[in-house]
């Protein structure tokens, strides 16, 4: 008969090995994000204000242009308020993947270290870049509504699903740009040349109903103009969406996703020792 005490169960050992793991997870990205905003935000005269004053900018200027050239914008009486529903969108899509798509290079220092991966750095710019741009479409739109009165119908499952469309199509394209520049350098500079109508033809300045059948059956493949019409939908309810499809913006940023994500885990290490 054994004398050898009997075995003890190694579940609460690997609960407790995989609580410690997400929580070094989440105070590593929690440490990266501090780091970008420190280094985005942080070394410049007024730091996060910047984040808003931008897209202001850029607003004021649209809004200053076509009211001398147009009477009236083509959807509501704001031309702020048209443009913000097209322009902050478009923003945040644009910030979110670039910032992802440089990842691995911004993180290259730390990611030599065995408590923070390729992953982290993703998930860290992902959030701070989503959660920014968020706070700002918040202000925005609360200041064109409510302080100086632009006329809107709010629909907000419709302005929380093309925010969800549009974080999800910036990481993506972001994860996937991640793997093309860090191998390809050059992918950065034709990635920006190859984007650079998207601020034209995405639907910023006009109405997707207005463009006649060719321009419609063209641009309706460009993922963004479902992105800033499903915002659209959440401002105005006349606003026709009936072109709006949520499956394809899906598709594509999971297919996009997918893809990145694999060869990004393919070829991390390799990055780490070039």
């Amino acid at each position: 008969m054994s004398n050898q005490p009997p075995p003890v169960p190694s579940a609460p050992l690997e609960q407790d090995a995989l609580r410690a793991r997400k929580f070094r997870t989440s105070r590593t990205i929690t440490a990266l994000m501090l780091r970008e905003m420190s280094t985005t935000y942080g070394r410049s005269p007024g730091g996060y204000l910047w984040a808003v004053l931008d897209p202001v900018a850029g607003l004021f200027l649209l809004s200053a242009v076509f009211a001398v050239a147009f009477s009236a914008p083509p959807l509501g009486t704001s031309f702020p308020l048209f443009y913000a529903t097209g322009y902050l969108p478009f923003m945040m899509f644009n910030d979110v993947a670039n910032k992802m798509a440089t990842s691995v290079n911004f993180s290259k220092p730390l990611l030599a270290y065995p408590a923070v991966t390729f992953l982290d750095a993703l998930i860290a710019r992902f959030l701070l870049n989503v959660l920014t741009h968020a706070m700002v479409a918040y202000i925005i739109f609360s200041t064109l509504v409510f302080v100086f009165g632009a006329r809107a119908q709010i629909d907000l499952p419709a302005i929380l699903l093309s925010t969800a469309m549009t974080a999800a199509l910036g990481i993506g394209v972001g994860t996937l740009n991640c793997y093309l520049m860090t191998n390809f350098p050059i992918w950065e500079r034709a990635w920006q040349i190859a984007t650079r109508p998207l601020f034209i033809i995405s639907g910023i300045f006009f109405v997707y109903g207005d463009l006649p059948p060719l321009g419609r059956e063209i641009l309706w493949y460009n993922p963004l103009t479902h992105v800033i019409g499903m915002m659209r939908v959440g401002f105005y309810a006349t606003y026709q969406g009936d072109y709006i499809s949520v499956l394809y913006v899906a598709s594509i940023s999971a297919l996009t996703f997918c893809m990145g994500l694999l060869l990004l885990w393919r070829n991390h290490r390799r990055f780490m020792e070039g």
